[in-house]
């Protein structure tokens, strides 16, 4: 199991390379940021409320249910199915991101997304996985409970009992 360090090794994870070269002068994230920021302003202006943000959080959900219905390991192209829907998420969840939180239901919508993106961090009992997943899973756990949302998507499905 991974313990805290006395070093701290935030330092070589927070480094961000630019995907535009050298045009961007002294900031490597400038690029970056200004084609994320794009993004969020496909289907809403960014405003004081999350409103936009809200609905992308219903989208999520909407389509992560749908997803988990296709599940079917007798039918020979569930995957193929599967694989679609999950492309046609990947700008909902690439908006989710770019959008800045105002709210804490905004917040929440953000939380959850990640509850779902890194879900294997609810695989085992939280003693039981590395100190990263640990503080990850917590401050996941702990926003969606001051928000007044689920983390997992697994009440909205019907596999869920």
């Amino acid at each position: 199991m991974k313990t805290p360090s006395s070093q701290p090794s935030y330092k070589s994870r927070t480094k961000i390379g630019s995907h535009s070269g050298s045009r961007d002068g002294d900031n490597p994230n400038k690029a970056s940021r200004r084609a994320t920021s794009d993004l969020a302003n496909l289907g809403f202006k960014a405003t004081d409320d999350d409103s936009g943000l809200t609905v992308l959080g219903k989208q999520l959900e909407e389509a992560i249910a749908k997803i988990r219905a296709l599940y079917d390991p007798a039918s020979p192209d569930h995957l193929e199915r599967i694989e679609s829907m999950l492309a046609d998420l990947a700008p909902v969840e690439q908006a989710i991101m770019a959008t800045p939180a105002r709210t804490l239901a905004g917040l929440g919508v953000k939380a959850r997304h990640a509850a779902y993106v890194i879900s294997e961090h609810w695989n085992a009992p939280i003693d039981q996985i590395d100190w990263d997943a640990r503080a990850v899973r917590s401050l996941i756990e702990a926003v969606c409970d001051v928000a007044s949302i689920p983390f997992s998507f697994e009440a909205n499905s019907k596999e869920a009992k």
